[in-house]
């Protein structure tokens, strides 16, 4: 992996983006950051680079359908902030826009715990639907339908593909 990271935030509410740079980086959706910063990780981000580097990707990106950093999800606004969802959506679509990346979709049922995260979701899927894009899962699907957060899977559950597209319309 590069030493070249990518770090979009408005400290320390949000966080946009974080990754390290690479041709074929690996992109993965969680819900919402939380205190990771470039050479500090927490878990689940750490959990996230080191399948990348695992699978011969050169690069990573996290993203979170809502950008607040909150390290209890219970703790996200109550109130969907339109502003930091939009800021959220231009940064994904500034280094997905266009290209044809793999997509682990790792959000897990904390999409349950706001309603307006489904209506982020949509909004991400819209900019990422005709890249090219391939989506999957690691682990078995929830019993609500959700796709596993990686810190609830085995070390050595295998990507599977995910139908964003049937997911998102079922929200």
């Amino acid at each position: 992996m590069s030493d070249n990271w990518i770090y979009d935030h408005d400290e320390p509410k949000a966080r946009y983006s974080l990754g390290e740079e690479g041709d074929n980086p690996l992109v993965c959706f969680g819900v919402n950051p939380s205190t990771a910063v470039p050479g500090n990780l927490d878990p689940t981000v750490a959990s996230v680079a080191r399948f990348a580097e695992a699978r011969g990707y050169d690069g990573w990106l996290m993203f979170n359908l809502y950008p607040q950093r909150a390290t209890n999800p219970d703790k996200m606004h109550k109130r969907f902030q339109k502003q930091l969802h939009l800021k959220n959506v231009d940064a994904i679509e500034e280094w997905v826009s266009g290209k044809s990346l793999d997509v682990w979709c790792a959000w897990g049922t904390l999409i349950e715990k706001r309603d307006y995260l489904s209506r982020c979701l949509s909004d991400i899927y819209e900019v990422l639907d005709g890249s090219g894009c391939t989506y999957f899962k690691r682990g078995r699907i929830s019993k609500a339908g959700h796709p596993h957060h990686p810190l609830y899977l085995k070390k050595t559950a295998p990507p599977e593909v995910f139908d964003l597209d049937g997911y998102v319309r079922n929200l």
